[in-house]
């Protein structure tokens, strides 16, 4: 079983945020809140390549919050953990 998820190319790894289900004064949040398209980078590839063979890097770092498509990517799971693997384009 792989224990790191390297991509390549153009792609992104990213690990999507659970919201909470209640507050921490105890306040239950309703259950339409848990649909949440929101995730933190994990890994990032090197980046694509254009005609001439120049390298044109990928648009976010690890650590960054980007916003997800509601549909596409891939999904992949490591262990326990669950991960979307998307194109920078995405």
């Amino acid at each position: 079983m792989a224990k790191r998820l390297i991509p390549s190319l153009n792609r992104i790894l990213v690990e999507k945020i659970i919201p909470p289900s209640k507050t921490t004064s105890g306040i239950l949040l309703p259950e339409k809140t848990t649909k949440l398209n929101s995730g933190k980078v994990v890994a990032v590839g090197p980046g694509a390549r254009d005609r001439d063979g120049k390298l044109i890097p990928v648009s976010v770092k690890e650590g960054d919050t980007v916003l997800l498509p509601e549909y596409g990517g891939t999904e992949v799971k490591l262990g326990d953990k669950e991960y979307h693997l998307y194109r920078d384009d995405d």
